[in-house]
């Protein structure tokens, strides 16, 4: 009878509860506060048309459940949407909605998506799957496939949430993939079975995704994309908002810039999103670059190294000069440079050896 997202409806719902709710629709009488006649006349005309009774039965058909507020199943983070909540979720798969929800993080993004970008939604989604985390998106081409892929594929658990009835897949064209979601995790709607999605379904969708989630992830959005909404309606429930960076020159990235500027966290991992919405602790690795045998050597050791000219030969003396150090203390140090592989003695001067020249000139270490 109520469209997703209804305040107006869930207001009633909240005041007056649900059977007085439905008997006032379908008795057809005084309107309830809060809408125009020419409203409640077309609220009245759906609940002339309403059967949950069939809508019960294509569900069980379909394998699908409907879960509403105040039962074991209902995920309580979706209580902080207020009147705005769904009214229930129709939910096919065997897993606990409730359960998946706890640990769970959207990833999210444009439809039309890169390379880069379908790569790393797939990256991120099978390194989430892998720290035992639920990959919710909402099943859409693009970004949103490429989640939902890199999870299954990583043998790891995504819900994907639906702008339509959970039993007549969308788009067409991922049939296959929401099938094999719902085999293996969950595929949830708030519409009943059979119904079909609009735009405005899509975009009000987007709310269940993110209250459902402790945290959204946007990769590749462009400044007008829904996955945006997703991120915005993150913000206002207070859970954590994630961008992946693009391109900056890519228009494809440019609503993640966009949010990267505001508030929005950039994350480059899985490592570095759970760091943010996972339990305390739960860090990522610290990030450092390559060690080079040099980072190895004591640090006088390095000094005598470096006081070495790039061409030809200098002697002990010259060396221990340019270290700071003793005549003394620069031959033993040339020693041990010789024993690695770094420098060879030519007389009384000392030089840098071939493999030491090609790792001074092109960042490799000698062999």
């Amino acid at each position: 009878m109520l469209e997703p997202g209804d305040e107006t409806g869930g207001r009633w719902v909240r005041e007056r509860g649900v059977p007085e709710v439905v008997r006032r629709l379908r008795e057809g009488g005084r309107a309830l506060p809060g809408v125009s006649e020419k409203r409640w006349a077309g609220l009245c005309a759906r609940a002339g048309r309403a059967d949950p009774r069939r809508d019960l039965a294509v569900a069980r058909s379909a394998g699908a459940r409907f879960v509403v507020p105040g039962t074991a199943e209902w995920p309580g983070q979706l209580d902080d949407l207020g009147d705005a909540r769904p009214l229930g979720l129709w939910v096919r798969g065997g897993p606990s909605l409730r359960m998946w929800a706890l640990r769970s993080v959207a990833v999210v993004g444009a439809r039309a998506c890169t390379e880069y970008g379908a790569h790393m939604a797939a990256t991120l989604a099978a390194g989430l799957a892998e720290r035992g985390w639920v990959v919710v998106s909402g099943g859409a081409y693009g970004i949103d496939g490429a989640a939902h892929r890199g999870a299954l594929g990583a043998g790891g658990a995504t819900a994907a949430v639906l702008a339509c009835g959970v039993d007549r897949p969308y788009p067409p064209g991922h049939t296959a993939l929401i099938t094999r979601i719902a085999g293996q995790g969950l595929v949830v709607g708030e519409l009943p079975p059979g119904d079909h999605p609009t735009p405005s379904r899509f975009i009000l969708r987007n709310r269940v995704i993110a209250a459902l989630t402790r945290g959204t992830v946007v990769v590749e959005a462009a400044h007008r994309s829904g996955s945006l909404v997703t991120a915005r309606a993150a913000r206002r429930l207070g859970r954590h908002v994630m961008g992946v960076p693009g391109p900056a020159t890519s228009a494809l990235s440019a609503g993640v810039h966009e949010m990267l500027r505001g508030d929005a966290v950039l994350v480059g991992d899985a490592a570095e999103v759970v760091e943010l919405v996972g339990d305390m602790g739960e860090l990522p690795p610290e990030r450092r670059g390559p060690v080079l045998p040099t980072d190895l050597l004591e640090s006088r050791t390095r000094q005598v190294l470096a006081g070495l000219p790039g061409r030809g030969t200098a002697t002990a003396e010259e060396v221990a000069i340019r270290a700071q150090t003793t005549q003394d203390d620069a031959v033993a140090r040339l020693y041990e440079l010789r024993a690695l592989g770094y420098v060879e003695r030519h007389g009384d001067g000392w030089k840098l050896t071939r493999q030491a020249m090609i790792w001074v000139r092109g960042g490799r270490s000698p062999r």
